[in-house]
């Protein structure tokens, strides 16, 4: 994940940079493993740590990337389901 590639390229520890993040070890593991779901806080966390902009986590992301079991509707997905539902009530 970028949390760790960018860890990498400051050369600092996983315990180091949790320590400057004020987070747990174990859950920035979490993160740079891909099994986190890290909060917009703690990506400022991290950010902040990393001497990076927060954006930088979220930059190019939609809702392509969310994982398959989370679809998200837009408001016209919305409106045409509910469209549906009444049609077949």
């Amino acid at each position: 994940m970028l949390v760790r590639s960018l860890r990498d390229k400051h050369t600092v520890s996983r315990k180091a940079l949790a320590e400057r993040a004020d987070l747990d070890v174990s859950h920035l593991a979490r993160i740079e493993n891909g099994q986190g779901n890290p909060t917009l806080y703690v990506l400022i966390q991290l950010a902040t740590a990393l001497d990076v902009a927060p954006e930088v986590f979220v930059r190019g992301l939609t809702a392509e990337d969310l994982p398959a079991n989370i679809a998200p509707y837009s408001e016209a997905d919305f409106r045409r389901e509910l469209r549906r539902r009444a049609a077949s009530a």
